[in-house]
């Protein structure tokens, strides 16, 4: 685990933590004017002693019934910043952002991003996002519109590979792969669930360049085969469908069939996180491994954008996760309960990476490693 670390300290040196990590925290700034005016635009909370039930907040915004649980987080988040009054009555008292202040806020955005290296198509679609807010809640656009517009993926790739936090993960995760390979005599059988853009992808196969592998690259749907066949040329690079809320066997994947599973940015769209992860362990049998990237805390950005990738689906508007975040509005397990759930799943927790105490954990983007035991 060590190289491992040291491989993803490498990734980032040169980089002044302080100062990207306070870049960061201006994004959540400019996310909570974004909801601020969002909000404010209906002219519900012009009177600020007036209580508005959540219901009524609902239909002022005319929010899509799927995105309810969106715009409920959204009034947490003004809560927890002293934007908003909750009380037994509703909310009022939210603080009012003008159009000028939200523009002045979406300049100095198109800097931050620009300065935290995800480049200039992160930098349009978080502009689109905010823009599009109003829209984006009443389902009159999605966000796949904007993140992956003319099917190009550079904006997602931005997301997943090129920011800071991004290097770091995925050089933990491709020393990893390369070190459990590097111990077996035979080919190592990699399944990638969720594996999208590829962002994890591309550094793990660089890592695996010369290692007998036969890696599954695999995702909910088709549509990111096609860029991930002109990206890659692993010679035991195979492509397949799988999706982690339904029967893993009744899919084609039997207990056993894999050596690690590799799962990045997807295990939080479990529906029951617990129930998913000892899927995995028994996919890769005794003593194999399951490895997975996730955010462990909320990020306010990703409440104007990347969530509403998250909202249940249209004709099931009101689904919920049945695990523990049942009920809460939650997305992201804590670290602390990605290691219990990897526990109780019958996978021994190896290590979690960062440390908690190490400055790029304020991140909160984790690699958890786990080991397949007897269950």
């Amino acid at each position: 685990m060590r190289r491992a670390s040291t491989a993803g300290e490498s990734a980032i040196r040169g980089v002044d933590l302080p100062v990207v990590l306070a870049l960061a925290e201006r994004l959540d700034e400019v996310a909570l004017q974004a909801m601020a005016y969002t909000l404010g635009r209906t002219k519900l909370f012009d009177l600020p002693e007036q209580p508005h039930p959540v219901d009524e907040i609902y239909a002022a915004v005319r929010v899509a019934p799927r995105h309810r649980r969106i715009l409920r987080r959204w009034l947490w988040a003004l809560t927890q910043a002293g934007m908003l009054t909750a009380g037994p009555a509703g909310y009022n008292g939210l603080h009012l952002v003008s159009a000028a202040e939200l523009e002045r806020a979406t300049i100095d955005l198109e800097d931050v991003v620009d300065r935290l290296e995800y480049g200039p198509a992160m930098s349009h679609f978080l502009l689109s996002s905010v823009a599009y807010l109003p829209e984006l809640l009443r389902d009159e656009i999605s966000l796949q519109t904007l993140l992956f517009s003319e099917d190009d993926l550079s904006v997602a790739e931005a997301v997943y590979r090129k920011n800071i936090g991004s290097r770091y993960i995925n050089r933990v995760a491709a020393t990893l792969l390369r070190g459990i390979a590097g111990s077996r005599r035979a080919p190592l059988r990699v399944l990638e669930v969720g594996a999208g853009v590829g962002g994890t992808t591309q550094d793990v196969l660089a890592a695996l360049t010369d290692v007998p592998t036969d890696y599954l690259f695999t995702d909910v749907s088709r549509f990111f085969f096609t860029a991930a066949r002109q990206r890659f040329s692993h010679p035991g690079l195979r492509y397949g469908l799988f999706d982690i809320n339904h029967d893993f066997a009744g899919q084609g994947y039997q207990p056993g069939c894999a050596d690690v599973v590799l799962a990045a940015n997807v295990l939080h769209n479990a529906v029951h996180a617990g129930r998913v992860l000892n899927g995995l362990r028994q996919i890769v049998g005794p003593d194999g491994w399951v490895v997975f990237i996730d955010t462990s805390r909320d990020h306010l950005q990703l409440m104007t954008s990347m969530e509403f990738l998250m909202s249940p689906p249209a004709n099931d508007p009101h689904a919920d996760f049945t695990d523990f975040r049942r009920g809460t509005d939650r997305i992201f397990p804590h670290r602390s309960e990605w290691i219990e759930t990897m526990q109780s799943a019958g996978l021994a927790p190896v290590a979690a990476l960062p440390g908690p105490s190490e400055p790029i954990a304020r991140f909160a983007q984790f690699v958890y490693i786990g080991r397949a035991t007897a269950h």
